[in-house]
C-alpha cells in the first residue's frame, strides 16, 4: 500500500513540469480565435486534400471552413497562421497505447520508485503529442491521474481514454507474478502490480465483475481484457484461450451497464470467436486469426484494432532464442495474411502501436503509421489514424471522456489539428520525421508552432 500512496502522490512533483511544458496558447495572450490562410484540407475521410481554404478556430472548435477569406469580428485578437499551401488535417489517434509501459524498460517499471515511473510517463506522453497523436486510447496501466494531469493544463500530453488495469485471468497475459508467488492465499496481499493498477487479477464471474466495475469507478472509457496467450507474458502460449465465455460475458454486462464496451487482446481464432460469443465488442491484435473468424467479425461488426508488427525495427527487442522471441515471430509471421483477410472482409479496422518497454521504439510511433502503405494506400492510412479510429473512440458513448467530434476537418469538430510541410496524401514518410509538423493544436491551444520560434 506504501507503493500505491507514493504513485497518487506523484501528482505533485508532475506539476512542475508546468515550468516548462504546456501550449504556447494565443489566447493566453488575449487572441480570441486562430485562423490557418490558405491551407489545402485533409478532412479525414476524402481521398484528395481541399483547395485552397482558410480555417477558423474559435475557442476549442471549428467554427468556419471557405474557400473565401475569412473575416472575424475582431481582428486585433485573432492570430494568424500563414499556411502558405500546406495541408492541415486531423490530429493522430493511436488506438492502442501504454504510456506507462512505453519507453521504461520492464526491469525498472517493476522494480523503480513509482514516483520516477510516474514522471517517466508523464515525459513519454508529451513525447507522444509533439509527434502528432493528439488522441491516445490507453489500453493497460495506471494513467488515471497522467490523464488529470494532462486535462488540467499540469503538463502536456494527448487526450487519453483510459481502460485502467488489464483484467487477466491467473497465468493470464497480465498476470505479473513469478511462479515464486504462488499460491495465493486467500488472505495474502495482491501483487503489487495490482495494487499500482497495471493489472487486475480475477478468477470467475463475481471476481471478473469487481476488477471490471473497479476501473469503471476509476472513470475507464473502456474496459480492457486478456482473452489469450501474450508475446511479452512468460507464463502463457500463444495458443491458450483466457477466461470462460462465462468469465467474459460477465465483464461485458458491468460494461453494458455503464454505456461502454470490452475489448479485448487475443491473437488466435479459438479466443477471439469466444469473445465475440461474450459480446466483445473490439478485438485487438489477432494476427493469427483465419478466414471463418474474420467472416464472424465482418458480420458482426466487430472493430479489430491491429498493429503493423512486423519482424523489423519496430519490434520490441527481446533476446534471441527466449520463449518470447520465438512467440513474437510466430505472431508477425501472421501480419500480413491479418490485413489481407481484414481488407478482404472489409471488416471494421482501427490503427495502433502498442509499443512497449524501450524510449527508441517510441519515437518511431509515426513511423509505424507510414509503414502502413505496405497495405494501403496513404489516404486509407490516414482516415484509418484519424476518422476511423475517432469511430472506436466513440463506441465508448457516455463514458468518452471527451464530447465532441474528433478526427475530421469539419465545421464544429473540435480544434485538433496537424498543419504539415507538404502533402501526406503524396508522400506519407512526412509525418514520419515531426520536424515536418509546422503546427499542432489540441483543443484549439497551439503546442507547437514552428513559423513562430
Amino acid at each position: 500500500m506504501m507503493a500505491l500512496r507514493a504513485l497518487r502522490a506523484a501528482t505533485l512533483p508532475l506539476a512542475l513540469a508546468a515550468l516548462v511544458s504546456g501550449p504556447l496558447s494565443a489566447q493566453e495572450e488575449g487572441a480570441a480565435s486562430i485562423l490557418f490562410e490558405n491551407v489545402r484540407i485533409f478532412n479525414g475521410t476524402d481521398a484528395e486534400l481541399s483547395r485552397p481554404s482558410n480555417v477558423l478556430v474559435r475557442g476549442n472548435v471549428i467554427d468556419s471552413i471557405s474557400t473565401d477569406p475569412i473575416v472575424t469580428d475582431d481582428s486585433t485578437r485573432t492570430t494568424v497562421i500563414a499556411g502558405d499551401g500546406r495541408t492541415l488535417m486531423p490530429g493522430l489517434i493511436d488506438a492502442h497505447v501504454h504510456i506507462v509501459m512505453s519507453t521504461i524498460p520492464i526491469a525498472a517499471m517493476m522494480t523503480a520508485d513509482p514516483n520516477y515511473v510516474t514522471l517517466i510517463s508523464g515525459q513519454a506522453a508529451e513525447g507522444m503529442l509533439m509527434r502528432g497523436f493528439t488522441s491516445v486510447r490507453d489500453l493497460a496501466g495506471p494513467t488515471f491521474g497522467l490523464k488529470r494531469a494532462i486535462d488540467e493544463g499540469v503538463i502536456a500530453g494527448p487526450r487519453i481514454w483510459p481502460s485502467g488495469a488489464m483484467i487477466s485471468q491467473t497465468s493470464g497475459h497480465a498476470d505479473y507474478r513469478s511462479v515464486h508467488d504462488i499460491p495465493r492465499g486467500s488472505n495474502d496481499p495482491l501483487h503489487f502490480t495490482d495494487q499500482l493498477g497495471f493489472s487486475g487479477l480475477a478468477d470467475g464471474r463475481a471476481e471478473v465483475l469487481r476488477r471490471v466495475r473497479e476501473q469503471l469507478m476509476q472513470g475507464a472509457s473502456q474496459v480492457k481484457l486478456a482473452a489469450g496467450g501474450g508475446v511479452a507474458s512468460n507464463y502463457d502460449p500463444l495458443d491458450v484461450s483466457q477466461f470462460t465465455e462465462d468469465e467474459l460475458r460477465a465483464a461485458v454486462e458491468a460494461a453494458q451497464d455503464w454505456g461502454t464496451y470490452v475489448t479485448v487482446h487475443a491473437y488466435t481464432p479459438d479466443a477471439v470467436q469466444t469473445a465475440i460469443r461474450a459480446g466483445v465488442q473490439c478485438i485487438d491484435h489477432g494476427q493469427l486469426l483465419d478466414e471463418e473468424t474474420v467472416q464472424i467479425m465482418a458480420e458482426q461488426d466487430i472493430w479489430w484494432s491491429m498493429q503493423p508488427f512486423l519482424d523489423d525495427e519496430d519490434a520490441v527487442p527481446f533476446p534471441e532464442g527466449s520463449a518470447n522471441r520465438l512467440k513474437q515471430l510466430e505472431m508477425t509471421a501472421g501480419t500480413d495474411n491479418a490485413y489481407r483477410l481484414a481488407k478482404e472482409y472489409g471488416v471494421r479496422l482501427a490503427w495502433g502501436t502498442d509499443t512497449l518497454f524501450d524510449p527508441q521504439l517510441a519515437t518511431r510511433q509515426a513511423a509505424q503509421l507510414a509503414k502502413m502503405v505496405r497495405w494501403f494506400e496513404p489516404a486509407e492510412v490516414l482516415k484509418m489514424a484519424t476518422h476511423d479510429n475517432a469511430q472506436l473512440l466513440a463506441l465508448s458513448g457516455n463514458r468518452a471522456p471527451y464530447k465532441g467530434d474528433l478526427g475530421v476537418v469539419e465545421e464544429g469538430a473540435l480544434a485538433d489539428l496537424l498543419l504539415i510541410d507538404g502533402d501526406p496524401l503524396a508522400d506519407l514518410d512526412l509525418i514520419a520525421d515531426e520536424s515536418n509538423i509546422a503546427v499542432i493544436m489540441k483543443d484549439g491551444q497551439l503546442f507547437k508552432n514552428a513559423d513562430a520560434e
